[in-house]
């Protein structure tokens, strides 16, 4: 089980750890939303619960709670700027399909 950061998310993300001394991580997830079922969330940790991933690339700390693994194993995380927007990109080979403004994502379930 995995999350990469490419080195342009992992640089944003430690300028962002690096403003907040309470941070002890990046916290990684998804929540139900949008037109296709799944967004991704992320955000500045400050605690890391017992049912949390860790998982620590480059002095980045990235936690997920453990039921949103099965749906962002094998993510790579990217950050791009285009213009004046700035956004983390996700990578995600579990996802079965996107809405049209990528929002949000699908994966299939288990029968």
């Amino acid at each position: 089980m995995t999350i990469q950061l490419t080195a342009a998310a992992r640089q944003r993300m430690q300028d962002y750890l690096a403003k907040d001394p309470r941070a002890c991580g990046v916290r990684f997830g998804i929540k139900r939303t949008g037109c296709s079922g799944f967004g991704y969330t992320v955000d500045i940790a400050t605690t890391v619960a017992g049912d949390d991933t860790v998982f620590e690339q480059d002095g980045v700390r990235l936690i997920v709670e453990r039921k949103a693994l099965p749906f962002v194993d094998g993510t790579e995380i990217d950050f791009q700027r285009q213009g004046l927007n700035a956004t983390f990109v996700f990578r995600n080979p579990n996802a079965t399909g996107e809405c049209g403004c990528g929002e949000s994502f699908t994966v299939e379930t288990p029968a």
